[in-house]
């Protein structure tokens, strides 16, 4: 894994948890309108990141649109990723 897969992997993660957090908080302010404009922002920024790591790097989960053949097994387990 290069450092640069590495490092979008980490980011991916970050905006994931930040997501989880933002949907939580926003469970109970639902009026909130700065943490929804935020809750939306992240969600552009998640999908255009994700999409350009599955570009570059292949697939990370397998509802992941795949070339030919199967490219989900070859990528690494997260055990395997020395973060």
């Amino acid at each position: 894994m290069t450092r640069e897969q590495l490092e979008m992997l980490k980011e991916l993660m970050a905006l994931d948890f930040y997501l989880v957090e933002l949907s939580l908080f926003l469970n109970t302010h639902p009026n909130n309108r700065q943490a929804l404009e935020d809750h939306n922002m992240i969600v552009r920024e998640y999908k255009e990141l994700k999409m350009d790591y599955v570009r570059r790097y292949g697939p990370l989960c397998t509802n992941c649109v795949s070339k030919y053949p199967w490219q989900y097994i070859e990528t690494e387990w997260p055990w395997q990723i020395n973060y």
